[in-house]
């Protein structure tokens, strides 16, 4: 892959093009930072890499003139619309169609396919038609099925906005951002609903952070979610808050928040995280207003894996080949117009007490 190692206190000078390969980077002493892929004018938040190395992203559908939705960066560092152009044509103008991707905001690959988390919210101006996962068949780069939010499971504000895939239960758990709570989907028979609905521990604990001085004042419920396999249990935050709250996925069902309620833990107390993801017993979460990408280790504590001038608020977790892959939305930089912005797809090395492949 067209990278370059960043080591920490080099500068590196950005080339003045659409595909640079360099950054300014101040890290962790025990972290290396490579540049996957950058780009300029179009923000990405999500990133996602398959079993085989394959590294995708996704556009939300935030503004006017979004090139793509989704796009696998290739190894020239190119974004090229994924699974074609066609499916992609839809962001631009805001046009609804049922076979085009309308405003997605997460891509998550596991196993052999691609779920493209739509949802169906161009421009947070409210859900059009159903939230929706697309789901992409990664050796056939085609969309073999769509997976459909029943009324039930969304609200008309609702922006569903991030995924885990549980292959135990056969469900899908995501998160609301908008209006908060969590959404459960059953692949056994194509059923879904909510949980927690505007609970405590899915709100938004705070109305603004500060993020390197300059506020953030749109506060934002429910965002990050990671999955424990090894224990069974699915972790999510508020991305507007400092608390970390877990349950068991053998406890989620669906119920009143009373009955729930009971069966959620508060973990820790962590910074506020975009970005979320579980890897061998750590928990990996952004830290917005510190700028850095950290982690929680099974014994509590809270670590830095890396900070400075490469993290500028870390979006979207992925692991592959003993490394963290992360997006830079700067959704604190980012108004009506990002023509002039770079957006870029970083990896770093595990905690080397923890490397293995994924």
């Amino acid at each position: 892959m067209n990278t370059k190692r960043i080591k920490q206190g080099v500068l590196a000078t950005s080339v003045a093009a659409l595909f640079s390969v360099n950054a300014i980077a101040q890290h962790s002493p025990d972290a290396d930072v490579e540049l996957v892929g950058d780009i300029k004018g179009t923000q990405i938040t999500g990133v996602t890499v398959s079993n085989d190395g394959r590294v995708f992203v996704n556009a939300p559908n935030w503004r006017d003139g979004v090139r793509f939705s989704v796009a696998q960066v290739t190894d020239t560092g190119e974004f090229v619309a994924y699974p074609n152009s066609q499916t992609n044509e839809c962001v631009a103008q805001s046009e609804v169609r049922k076979d085009c991707f309308l405003a997605v905001q997460s891509v998550v690959a596991h196993k052999d396919k691609l779920y493209v988390l739509d949802t169906r919210n161009p421009k947070f101006k409210g859900v059009v038609d159903a939230p929706r996962l697309f789901v992409v068949d990664l050796a056939s780069n085609e969309i073999e099925g769509t997976l459909i939010l029943s009324e039930d499971a969304y609200h008309p504000d609702s922006y569903i906005n991030d995924l885990r895939v549980d292959e135990k239960t056969n469900r899908i758990y995501m998160t609301d951002s908008a209006h908060a709570g969590l959404v459960v989907y059953n692949l056994d028979d194509n059923t879904s609903y909510r949980i927690l609905d505007n609970h405590k521990t899915t709100k938004a604990e705070v109305d603004a952070l500060s993020i390197q001085g300059k506020p953030f004042t749109m506060p934002v419920q429910s965002d990050g979610i990671a999955l424990d396999t090894l224990n069974d249990t699915l972790y999510f935050h508020a991305l507007s808050g400092y608390s970390l709250y877990a349950i068991n996925t053998s406890d989620i069902e669906k119920s009143s928040n009373d009955v729930l309620a009971e069966k959620v833990r508060k973990v820790a107390t962590t910074g506020a995280p975009d970005g979320m993801i579980l890897h061998q017993g750590n928990v990996y979460l952004a830290d917005l207003e510190k700028q850095e990408v950290q982690y929680l280790t099974p014994s509590l504590d809270l670590r830095t894996l890396v900070k400075g001038d490469v993290v500028n608020w870390a979006d979207t977790f992925s692991i592959y080949n003993n490394a963290l892959y992360y997006t830079n939305s700067k959704i604190q930089d980012a108004g009506s117009d990002v023509s002039d912005m770079t957006f870029e797809v970083y990896k770093t090395a595990l905690p080397a007490r923890y490397s293995s492949r994924n």
